[in-house]
């Protein structure tokens, strides 16, 4: 495996995408192109979790493919029960850009990596989720192609316990904890700029309001014992996608709180991290995926065509 961190902004060592290339073996595809996943972790667009990031990569070379980890533009080191001051850097489109210039990278190295860049994913989680809707959503509009370039269509979306609907999180936010709303106030501050945003960039910054049918087959997943994102957000994009006729595929696990990742021991912080059930989303998705990404696999290899 080829592992490489590649600054993606000049002049800001903060914005990376590092690489988990497969090496090329004669015994396994020889020479032929794997597809990729693009990898956004959360993290409320404060920081981006290394629980979300390595980990995730690993767990999709495991199944042959490239991995891609983006840390986008994020607000940096904060306290989310406390004001923040707005830090253009980590505003919208910044982050969502950041992903268009990763798909960029990523097609612009194809031959050198054997990706295959009609098949690259992009996954995210929480914020990241949020940020690989939008990317979903916003390819092929101008915040993207004037930026990074044309043509940068993700192939599928793998969306987690992601926010999709910033109109419902204005409106419900009396019924969330007190934790639970200074942390979207932080994450709104920094993605929005402000607490208070206008109808109309919440609607701007909503995958479930914007989503048409360019948008590509997506799975997606939360849980209804996610009080920070609830499931309902996931149903929220579901809809849409049904509306506007693309396919998806949805699931909501009964238990299991916000920030999973794998919810397995290889992403927990702690055992609250950890649901047997929830952690079939992989496996799942993985299933899914194979629909679309499925490996050019001979039916016989090089040795086995000399012994024929």
């Amino acid at each position: 495996m080829r592992t490489e961190t590649i600054p993606l902004r000049e002049g800001r060592d903060d914005v990376t995408m590092t690489t988990y290339i497969l090496d090329d073996s004669a015994s396994m595809l020889g020479g032929a192109s794997r597809p990729a996943v693009l990898i956004l972790p959360g993290g409320g667009y404060l920081s981006c979790s290394d629980r979300e990031a390595e980990p995730i990569a690993m767990a999709f070379a495991s199944l042959g493919y490239h991995a891609f980890v983006l840390r986008y533009s994020v607000y940096g080191d904060a306290d989310p029960t406390r004001p923040l001051e707005p830090r253009e850097r980590s505003q919208f489109p910044h982050p969502l850009v950041d992903v268009g210039l990763a798909m960029r990278e990523i097609r612009t190295r194809s031959g050198e990596w054997l990706v295959d860049v009609d098949r690259i994913a992009v996954c995210g989680f929480s914020a990241g989720g949020h940020n690989a809707a939008m990317y979903a959503t916003h390819w092929d509009k101008p915040v993207i192609t004037g930026a990074a370039g044309e043509g940068l269509r993700p192939a599928a979306l793998i969306a987690c316990y992601a926010i999709t609907d910033y109109i419902d999180v204005a409106e419900r936010t009396h019924e969330a904890g007190e934790l639970e709303q200074a942390v979207r106030g932080a994450a709104a501050v920094a993605y929005l700029g402000t607490t208070e945003p206008s109808q109309e960039a919440l609607i701007a910054a909503s995958p479930a309001r914007m989503a048409d049918a360019n948008t590509p087959p997506s799975f997606i997943w939360g849980t209804a014992g996610d009080t920070l994102v609830p499931a309902r957000h996931s149903m929220y994009f579901a809809t849409r996608l049904a509306d506007v006729g693309v396919p998806y595929e949805l699931h909501v696990y009964e238990e299991g709180r916000h920030g999973l990742s794998l919810a397995t021991q290889a992403t927990a912080g702690s055992r609250g991290d950890m649901d047997v059930r929830a952690a079939d989303w992989f496996r799942q998705a993985s299933s899914w995926l194979e629909r679309r990404f499925a490996l050019d696999v001979p039916d016989l290899s090089a040795w086995e065509r000399s012994r024929a």
